[in-house]
């Protein structure tokens, strides 16, 4: 009863704050904290094809397009992990922009993230007890309750999460994206999948083929080890997963029969990081409305980066769709792969595959980047029916060409 009671009051008061401030921002102050930025200032994109933007989700796509289009590696914001358009604070990190923090910049985050918990804490606490609002207080309330509710301030603390910027990442996915983009959208469109998700490795890896999770995904597609047991060729010889062609045709195949089951594009491009039985729970709950499993799907695995994966795919999109947008300075795309896949018509070890070919054993190697040491090493031969590179222009000895 005294929660309702509080909730009534805090509704009440911050319905009053609303009125006041006309602006969709809190009005200026004297001190830095308060001036807040705003995570919605690139347009609405609207509704495009077979992959709906529902305009409730449309703040988390904006919050995407900035992180990847406008915050810098140097840039961390703090903001709400629910209410994606509340932004606290952009913090400039002193120093260079590294991969890793520097200790001075992991304190600079860890006191600027400290000092706006125990900001909204004490003004929550205010609301409690009563104590009086200054004028900060009140445009604090009515910045959160204009983005997320009257009852936002509720938990506001808890919610507060650090993301840095991934401009440069993205820019330079962009430019490795040219090595690639050709050809998965030749996988997708043979598969009769929408070509546009070829998009999805600059939300996986920024396209770096080498890239690894905390989970176990690895490459451009970020697989796990079980799944590509599944949709792609991992063996004592070999591990696709490490090949971005290879890899890509084993992601149509997962996107094809992921939604053959949950026959939303929504729902299964959230899939690929949530799982296919994760979104078919959801789906059971809340039928395939991707605004109410994002709002409303509760499951511990169901985390932050499972219910923004969609919207970042979105952002991810807007943004390789019009590079010259967001990148004015310009990009230089890596040329388009120019080597040959071949299948391999018999079992051979890789230094027979290369006299075979007359192709530098080193410079076939380097190729094939999903032969693993032993294959490598002539200590596993490599499977008759493996789709193998070989350097453009190598002449066609009586096998398949792909």
């Amino acid at each position: 009863m005294i929660h309702r009671l509080l909730q009534g009051f805090i509704s009440a008061l911050a319905l009053a704050l609303l009125a006041a401030c006309s602006s969709g921002r809190p009005p200026a102050t004297a001190t830095i904290q308060e001036q807040w930025p705003t995570a919605g200032n690139l347009p609405y994109y609207g509704s495009s094809g077979v992959f709906p933007r529902p305009p409730e989700l449309e703040s988390q796509v904006a919050f995407w397009r900035n992180v990847y289009g406008v915050w810098n590696l140097s840039q961390v914001a703090l903001h709400d992990d629910r209410y994606m358009n509340i932004v606290y604070e952009v913090v400039d990190l002193p120093g260079g922009a590294y991969e890793s923090y520097t200790p001075e910049q992991q304190e600079l985050i860890r006191g600027r993230r400290d000092a706006w918990k125990y900001r909204l804490q004490m003004v929550q606490s205010k609301l409690a007890t009563g104590l009086t609002l200054d004028d900060n207080d009140k445009a604090l309330i009515a910045y959160i309750a204009r983005s997320g509710g009257t009852n936002a301030v509720y938990g506001a603390s808890e919610r507060l999460r650090a993301q840095r910027g991934q401009r440069e990442r993205f820019k330079r996915g962009l430019e490795i994206s040219g090595r690639y983009d050709a050809r998965f959208r030749e996988i997708f469109r043979r598969a009769g999948l929408p070509e546009d998700l070829a998009y999805l490795p600059h939300v996986e890896s920024s396209f770096r083929n080498q890239a690894r999770s905390s989970a176990g995904a690895v490459g451009v597609w970020q697989f796990t080890r079980a799944a590509a047991q599944r949709f792609m060729t991992v063996n004592a010889a070999m591990d696709e997963r490490l090949d971005p062609v290879a890899s890509a045709q084993g992601a149509a195949r997962y996107l094809r029969y992921a939604h053959g089951l949950l026959g939303s594009w929504p729902l299964t491009v959230t899939s690929y990081n949530h799982g296919i039985g994760g979104m078919q729970r959801a789906k059971d709950y809340h039928g395939a409305d991707i605004v109410r499993i994002v709002n409303n799907y509760d499951s511990p695995q169901f985390g932050f980066a499972s219910r923004n994966f969609y919207t970042e795919f979105l952002a991810a999109r807007d943004i390789a769709s019009q590079p010259q947008r967001f990148f004015p300075e310009g990009l230089h795309y890596e040329p388009p792969l120019s080597g040959e896949r071949v299948v391999l018509q018999q079992t051979m070890p890789v230094s027979e595959i290369a006299r075979y070919y007359g192709v530098d054993r080193s410079q076939l190697i380097a190729l094939n980047n999903a032969w693993t040491d032993a294959a490598d090493a002539d200590r596993v031969p490599v499977p008759a029916g493996t789709e193998i590179w070989l350097p453009a222009g190598t002449p066609n000895r009586g096998v398949a060409q792909q």
